[in-house]
């Protein structure tokens, strides 16, 4: 058992016995990918492939972390954590530590070791995981009581999403740590990042036959190189020059004359906030009708299935096309899937 595995490497990191195991898992995009920034809508499911935390309370304001995963020990005074400190893949479970006590919650230093299932650098929120994991742990060792209701669930993971942009200093919506810390079984989870406020949609494939693969392409993957950045503001500057918060205030209806606005605007990268704001408004439309299908009642076959997966294939075009996030290795394994049966594919993550 894989949360054997993080109480094993705690006993022979720390020389003791954790307090408890605490779990959270990754999630897979069914639609909805690139938007989560923009305050659209996103879909997530969670996987079976989870991050495992033991966990022991310290009496000091030590922060130390190690993993299976064969990185050094970390140890670092919650006092120095700041934007890059400590640096790579600790900082995850450090920020979340500094964001629960930012928060003015009596946290103070603890031991963790963490063993995880979920690909690194797949998109599959490895990072939400750790952290939602984490977090789950200091919520039970300190007595924070965020884990007994949605309300608390959605406050902690909106204190993960905080550690991850501030401290890890990549760039994320909030769909990550909502998946990681509010989906149930059998259900996607309808976000609205503007609100947060969800629907938990159903989507038990199994019940009809079905199956949703998840291909890891290998293909190398960052939130931290720019490009992810870089995207993100180009949408805040389109969004900017339409007059609108963010581009999820552009309705469908009224896309073209947004795009022709941009397409006039002078700026030099016209061409590139117009293909940026067509797939995010596009994007947010297609979520929509996928989970007015998923929720119309009829079972999930025949021309049902069919427009669902067209509506998956549609995604990965425009993130190809307008967006500029896929790679070779994605596009591959969709058009493989496809050519095997597949009912749509799409790719999913950062890109």
């Amino acid at each position: 058992m894989s949360d054997a595995q993080a109480a094993d490497l705690f006993r022979t990191s720390f020389g003791t016995d954790p307090e408890g195991v605490w779990e959270a898992p990754g999630r897979v995009n069914l639609i909805g990918e690139h938007v989560d920034y923009q305050d659209g809508l996103v879909l997530p499911v969670a996987l079976p492939q989870r991050t495992w935390v033991a966990a022991r309370r310290r009496g000091d304001e030590r922060l130390r972390v190690v993993t299976t995963a064969g990185e050094d020990l970390v140890e670092v005074n919650l006092g120095e954590v700041a934007p890059g400190v400590p640096a790579g893949w600790a900082g995850y479970p450090a920020g979340v530590v500094w964001a629960l006590r930012q928060a003015s919650y009596p946290v103070s230093g603890m031991d963790l070791a963490v063993h995880s299932t979920v690909p690194i650098g797949a998109g599959l929120s490895s990072s939400a995981a750790l952290e939602g994991a984490v977090g789950a742990a200091a919520s039970d060792l300190y007595g924070l009581g965020l884990l007994g209701s949605d309300q608390g669930r959605a406050e902690l993971a909106g204190w993960c999403q905080r550690a991850e942009n501030e401290i890890a200093q990549a760039p994320t919506g909030g769909m990550d740590q909502a998946a990681a810390l509010r989906a149930i079984a059998g259900h996607a989870l309808l976000l609205d990042c503007q609100d947060q406020s969800l629907q938990q949609v159903p989507f038990d494939l199994d019940r009809y036959g079905q199956a949703l693969l998840v291909i890891d392409t290998r293909a190398e993957h960052s939130l931290v190189d720019g490009q992810y950045g870089a995207r993100r503001a180009a949408c805040e500057r389109a969004a900017q020059l339409l007059g609108v918060e963010l581009l999820a205030d552009v309705p469908r209806d009224g896309l073209e004359e947004a795009l022709g606005r941009l397409g006039a605007s002078g700026e030099e990268d016209a061409d590139v906030l117009v293909r940026r704001t067509r797939h995010v408004v596009t994007e947010i439309a297609r979520t929509r009708e996928l989970v007015a299908l998923l929720q119309d009642g009829r079972a999930l076959a025949g021309e049902k299935l069919a427009a669902a997966g067209a509506l998956m294939d549609a995604s990965h075009e425009s993130l190809r096309v307008d967006y500029e996030v896929t790679v070779p290795e994605l596009d591959v394994a969709c058009q493989a899937a496809r050519d095997a049966g597949a009912h749509g594919a799409r790719m999913t993550g950062g890109g």
